[in-house]
């Protein structure tokens, strides 16, 4: 009896921290991250048979190695901040469960490791993920209480995983891994300038600077859907034959247009109403189009 026990005792452990695991380095969004890296590998590759599983594979966890360390830091570092916000309050070091020693510990092994594994890749992808992680934790935090230029900052760290994968692919930083790198840089204005309006009341209690404008008015919706513009415009560059081995065919480039076509009806949506439900509403729209577009672009290569 004392045994068993032990043993549910031993296994509500282990949950306990693979559920503050997940909670710190932000699984959901850090796997996001890796399925970019891992489109971006794709797209690179002359074919299907060309694959190598040993890189995906060394993509996929020091991919997530990297993501989850800026996602660690990120939290010690806004830790009392967190602690006034509704939606973050309960993050593990914000709400006291886990040491800010213990979390960077963590951040420190994960840098390390996620260094490592891209390193052995080439020497190329571990230099992007090193910058994407300083950044991140080194430029885009700080500034978030200070400006809401910190969103074009964050913007720069938040373009490299797309790209990587075709660094890790090629060893190289040309055309191709410039025009993955722009798509998901413009992406990001209209989502998280997004979030930033349906979490504005929150954001403000914990003293961050998101919008724009710093208001939900026109000049930020404006924005948002001249963001969004440009990222259909981006978008639809591989269709044009200037971008290298980085190709759309007719067919794919319509499906790109009408993707981003709905997205920028639901970024002319909030610039009419003007409500956090529209806001939410374009967040939902741009993490499915990032994910559409990407699955576009493979499926374009390999059926072509």
């Amino acid at each position: 009896m004392k045994t068993t026990l032990n043993m549910s005792s031993e296994t509500k452990t282990s949950f306990t921290i693979l559920r503050e695991f997940k909670e710190m380095t932000k699984m959901g969004l850090a796997i996001s991250v890796v399925f970019s890296t891992i489109a971006g590998y794709f797209l690179a590759i002359p074919d299907v048979g060309s694959i190598d599983y040993m890189v995906v594979l060394a993509l996929a966890v020091g991919g997530y190695c990297m993501v989850g360390a800026s996602n660690v830091y990120n939290q010690i570092i806004e830790r009392d901040l967190d602690a006034k916000m509704n939606r973050t309050r309960n993050r593990p070091i914000a709400s006291g469960r886990v040491k800010p020693s213990s979390a960077f510990i963590l951040a420190s092994i994960l840098t390390i490791l996620g260094i490592g594994i891209l390193y052995a890749v080439n020497p190329k992808t571990a230099m992007f993920g090193a910058i994407s992680i300083f950044l991140y934790t080194s430029v885009y935090t700080p500034l978030k209480t200070i400006t809401p230029l910190s969103v074009f900052v964050g913007a720069f760290p938040g373009a490299i995983p797309f790209m990587l994968g075709w660094v890790a692919a090629t060893n190289q930083f040309g055309i191709e891994a410039g025009t993955l790198f722009l798509i998901q840089f413009f992406w990001q204005f209209p989502h998280f300038w997004a979030i930033g309006w349906f979490l504005f009341d929150d954001y403000k209690r914990g003293g961050f600077s998101m919008l724009p404008t710093g208001k939900k008015d026109n000049k930020t919706a404006i924005q948002i859907i001249l963001y969004t513009v440009w990222l259909i415009i981006v978008s639809l560059l591989p269709a044009s034959g200037l971008t290298g081995r980085l190709y759309l065919t007719p067919v794919a480039a319509v499906l790109v247009l009408l993707s981003g076509l709905w997205m920028l009806m639901a970024a002319v949506k909030l610039y009419n109403q003007r409500t956090d439900k529209a806001a939410r509403s374009l967040m939902l729209v741009s993490v499915t189009y990032i994910s559409l577009i990407q699955v576009i672009f493979i499926l374009d290569k390999i059926l072509r």
